[in-house]
C-alpha cells in the first residue's frame, strides 16, 4: 500500500485550510504598498493629471471676465452706548458667551434668506425698473457670497458679469443689513421685556414668595420653636446622657443580681463552710456572729476530750451555740432583703429611664419631620426669591438697553469704495493649470489606487505572506537582465555566469529552508505547483533541483505535467520515454531516467507521450508504488505538475509526498485564483510546505545592484586575465621566432 504523506512526514500539519486574509491592514495605511501601487500605475496618474490640468487651463482661457465687489460689516461694534451698559448685568449685550461657528453659519443663512433679500430685489426693481424688471430671488442670491474671517466681521461679496449690477446690489444689501440689525435688536429686547413682565405678574413670582413666608411663620408658631435644628440638637444631647445613665444602671443591676445569686448559693451551704465567702464576709455583723459560733465549736471539740455530753460544761457550750444560731439566721435574712431591695430599686430606675428615652425619641422624630418641612420651605423660599430678584434685575437692565438708538452693525468702509468700483476677476490660466495639476494628481492617485485594488493581484512577497499566513520559503527576483546579458559578447557571457551564480544562490537558500522544515524527518519528496499557469513553477522546480544537486544531494526531477510537459526542453533532453511509459508498461524506472547535462547529481524523468487521461494514470496504484520506490532511492524527488486550479493532478501526487510547495507569480497571480487553489488543497487534505514568491521586483533592485558589482568586479578581473594572456602569447611567439 502507498505510504501517505502523514506517515512520511508526521511532524507536518496541513495548512491548506489557512484562509486568505484580505484585511490584514484594514484600518491602517500601508505607505509602502501605496508607493508601489503609484509606481505601477504611473502612466495612468500622468495621463489623468495632464488631462485635468489641460482642461483647467482651457477653461480659464475661455471663460468671460466677471466683476466682483465686496464690503465688510462689523456685527458687534463697541459704541458709547455699548460701553454704558457693558457693566450692567442681565442685559443682552453683556452676555459673555462668544459667538460660535454654528451661530455664524446661522447668521449667514438668515442674511441670504428671502426674508431679507426679497426687499432688496423689490427696491432694485423699483429704482431701476428697466434693468431689474425680471430679477428674481434665486437669480439674485446666486451671485451673493458671505464669509466670516476675523471675529465679529462678515465679508459680503457679489459677483456678476455686469459691473453696474454688482455696485447696485451691494449698496442695497448693505442698507438692508444695517436696518435688519437694528430691527432685530429691538425685537429681541421687546420680546425679552414682555417675557420678564409676564413671568413677574402672571407667573405669580411675588405671590409665591409671600405664600412661602407665611407658611414658614406658621410652622414656627405651631411648634413653638425658632430653629428646629438647634432644638433637635438639644434633645439629642439629652437622649445621649440618659442612654449613658441607663447603661450604667443596667451594669449595676446585672452585678447586683449576680451577687444575689452567689449569696443564695452560699446560704445553701453549712455555716462552717461559709468562712471564706467574699459576699457574707463583707458584712461585719454576720462575720462577728459566725466567728462566735466557730469559737464555740472549737471549745466543744476541745472539752469533748475531757467531758461527756451530759456534763454541765458541755451542755453550757451547746446552749451558747444554740443561742447564736438564730442570730446568724436573722442576719442572713437581713442581707437577703437588702439585696432584694437594691435589685428592685435598680430595676425601677431602668424602667423610668426607658420611659424618658421613649418620650425624648418621640420628640426627636417629630422634630425631624418639622426640620424637614422647615428646610423645604426655606429652600423653596430661597429659590422663589432668587427668581423674583433675577427677573426684576433683568427687567431694569432691558429697559436701559432698549434706550439705545444706534444701529448695532457698522460698515468698516462707510464710503463703499470697493462697491463703487468692482474689480474684474478673470481666472488665471497659470493658477488654473497649477490647481488643475494638483487636482489631477489627486484624482490620478485615487484612480491608480482604485485600479490597483480592483486588479486583485499579489505584487509583493510581504503582501503574499501576510495575506495567506503561510510560510514563505523563498523570494525569487525577476531575472530579465540575466537573459539580456546572455546576448552580449564573450566577456559579457562571463559576467552573465557570475550574475547567474548570484541568482542561483536564491535557490540554494530555498533548498536550505526546505531542509530546515524537516529537522526531525527529512523531506525526501515534494510537489512543485502553482495556482494558475505561467507562475514560473517549472523554472523554480528546475532551479531547485539544480541547487540541491549542487549541494551534493542525489536529486530526481520528474516531469509529472502529463498535459503539457516542458522540462525535457529546459534541460536539453529528449522526451522519448518517460513517466507515461512507466505507468502503462513494465519498464524499469532506472531505464527511463537520464542524467542531466547541467549537473552530475541531477537525474531527470521526462513525461513521455501525452496520455488521453493523465488523471487516471497518476491516480493508479502503480504510480503510487513507483513514487514509493523513488522516495527511497533518491535524496530528493521533485515533481513538476499541472496548476492546482482546474486540475486534480497535483493533489493526487502530493498525497504520496512530504507535501506541496506553491509558486506564486507576483504581479500576475490573482487573489481569487489563489484562494480557490487553497480551498481545493484544503478539501484534498494536502500538506503545504510553504510558498515561493516568484518574479519579485522588490528583490530586483538588490539583484541589479549585485549584478553591477559583479559586472564591475568581473570586468576588472577579465581585463587582468586578458593582459596576462596577451603577455603569455607574446612570450610564446617570441620563443617560436627564435
Amino acid at each position: 500500500m502507498a505510504m501517505l504523506k502523514s506517515e512520511k512526514n508526521p511532524y507536518l500539519l496541513s495548512q491548506a485550510g489557512t484562509p486568505l486574509n484580505n484585511d490584514v491592514e484594514e484600518g491602517g495605511l500601508n505607505l509602502a504598498q501605496v508607493g508601489a501601487a503609484i509606481r505601477r500605475r504611473a502612466l495612468l496618474i500622468i495621463g489623468i493629471t495632464g488631462v485635468v490640468a489641460t482642461a483647467a487651463a482651457w477653461q480659464a482661457e475661455s471663460e468671460p471676465p466677471v466683476y466682483q465687489g465686496e464690503f465688510e460689516i462689523l456685527t458687534k461694534p463697541v459704541s458709547a452706548e455699548n460701553k454704558a451698559i457693558a457693566d450692567v448685568p442681565q442685559t443682552l449685550s453683556s452676555s459673555p458667551a462668544a459667538e460660535s461657528d454654528k451661530e455664524v453659519s446661522t447668521t449667514i443663512k438668515v442674511l441670504t434668506s428671502p426674508r431679507i433679500l426679497n426687499s432688496v430685489v423689490e427696491n432694485l426693481q423699483t429704482k431701476y425698473p428697466a434693468k431689474y424688471s425680471n430679477l428674481e430671488y434665486e437669480t439674485f442670491v446666486a451671485g451673493l457670497k458671505i464669509t466670516s474671517g476675523e471675529k465679529d466681521i462678515l465679508t459680503v461679496g457679489y459677483v456678476s458679469p455686469d459691473r453696474q449690477v454688482v455696485s447696485d446690489a451691494l449698496k442695497e444689501i448693505s442698507q438692508a443689513y444695517l436696518e435688519y440689525s437694528l430691527k432685530e435688536r429691538q425685537e429681541d429686547i421687546n420680546q425679552a421685556i414682555a417675557f420678564v413682565q409676564e413671568r413677574i405678574t402672571k407667573g405669580g413670582l411675588r405671590q409665591r414668595v409671600e405664600q412661602l413666608q407665611n407658611k414658614l411663620r406658621t410652622l414656627r408658631r405651631v411648634n413653638n420653636l425658632i430653629e428646629p435644628a438647634q432644638k433637635a440638637q438639644q434633645v439629642s444631647g439629652q437622649i445621649g446622657a440618659l442612654t449613658q445613665q441607663r447603661l450604667q444602671n443596667r451594669v449595676q443591676y446585672e452585678q447586683m443580681l449576680a451577687q444575689y445569686q452567689e449569696l443564695q448559693k452560699e446560704l445553701a451551704q453549712q455555716p462552717g463552710d461559709r468562712a471564706g465567702n467574699s459576699i457574707l464576709s463583707e458584712n461585719s455583723r454576720y462575720q462577728k456572729v459566725l466567728d462566735q459560733i466557730q469559737q464555740v465549736d472549737i471549745e466543744i471539740k476541745s472539752q469533748s476530750a475531757t467531758f461527756t455530753d451530759n456534763n454541765p460544761v458541755m451542755q453550757t457550750l451547746q446552749q451558747r451555740k444554740a443561742n447564736l444560731i438564730p442570730m446568724l439566721n436573722a442576719e442572713e435574712l437581713r442581707v437577703q432583703k437588702e439585696f432584694q431591695s437594691n435589685i428592685l430599686s435598680l430595676r425601677a430606675l431602668d424602667i423610668s429611664l426607658g420611659d424618658k428615652l421613649a418620650r425624648l425619641n418621640g420628640d426627636l422624630r417629630n422634630l425631624a419631620t418639622v426640620t424637614r418641612d422647615y428646610e423645604n420651605i426655606q429652600r423653596e423660599l430661597q429659590i422663589a426669591s432668587d427668581g423674583l430678584n433675577q427677573f426684576l434685575t433683568k427687567q431694569q437692565a432691558l429697559e436701559i438697553e432698549k434706550s439705545q438708538k444706534l444701529q448695532p452693525w457698522k460698515l468698516l468702509d462707510p464710503q463703499l469704495t470697493k462697491v463703487e468700483q468692482p474689480k474684474a476677476t478673470t481666472p488665471s490660466a497659470r493658477s488654473n493649470l497649477v490647481l488643475g495639476g494638483a487636482l489631477g494628481l489627486v484624482l490620478g492617485i485615487g484612480a491608480a489606487l482604485l485600479v490597483d485594488k480592483l486588479s486583485n493581484v499579489f505584487y509583493t512577497s510581504k503582501d503574499l505572506k501576510e495575506t495567506t499566513r503561510l510560510p514563505l520559503l523563498g523570494v525569487v527576483p525577476f531575472s530579465k537582465e540575466l537573459a539580456a546579458s546572455a546576448k552580449h559578447d564573450g566577456q559579457a557571457s562571463r559576467v552573465h555566469q557570475i550574475a547567474r551564480a548570484s541568482f542561483f544562490e536564491v535557490f540554494r537558500s530555498l533548498y536550505t529552508n526546505i531542509l530546515l522544515l524537516g529537522s526531525d524527518t527529512p523531506i525526501r519528496s515534494l510537489v512543485v505547483s502553482s495556482a494558475t499557469p505561467e507562475d514560473g513553477k517549472t523554472t523554480v522546480a528546475i532551479q531547485l533541483a539544480l541547487a540541491a544537486a549542487a549541494m551534493g544531494q542525489r536529486v530526481l526531477l520528474v516531469d509529472a505535467n502529463l498535459r503539457c510537459p516542458t522540462i525535457h526542453n529546459r534541460v536539453g533532453l529528449m522526451n522519448i520515454q518517460g513517466l507515461t511509459d512507466l505507468i502503462s508498461s513494465d519498464l524499469e524506472w532506472s531505464n527511463v531516467i537520464e542524467r542531466s547535462p547541467l549537473e552530475e547529481n541531477l537525474y531527470v524523468m521526462a513525461a513521455g507521450p501525452i496520455p488521453p487521461d493523465s488523471t487516471r494514470l497518476l491516480a493508479s496504484v502503480k504510480m503510487q508504488d513507483l513514487m514509493n520506490e523513488l522516495h527511497s532511492s533518491f535524496d530528493l524527488v521533485i515533481y513538476d505538475t499541472t496548476p492546482i486550479v482546474g486540475f486534480a493532478d497535483a493533489n493526487l501526487l502530493a498525497a504520496n509526498t512530504n507535501g506541496v510547495m506553491l509558486v506564486a507569480g507576483l504581479g500576475k497571480l490573482k487573489r481569487t485564483a489563489f484562494a480557490q487553489a487553497l480551498e481545493e488543497i484544503q478539501v484534498s487534505g494536502t500538506a503545504i510546505l510553504g510558498l515561493v514568491a516568484n518574479k519579485s521586483k522588490e528583490s530586483t533592485s538588490t539583484s541589479q545592484s549585485n549584478y553591477q558589482q559583479y559586472y564591475k568586479l568581473s570586468a576588472e578581473r577579465i581585463a587582468e586575465y586578458d593582459v596576462i594572456e596577451s603577455r603569455e602569447t607574446s612570450s610564446v611567439n617570441k620563443i617560436k621566432l627564435r
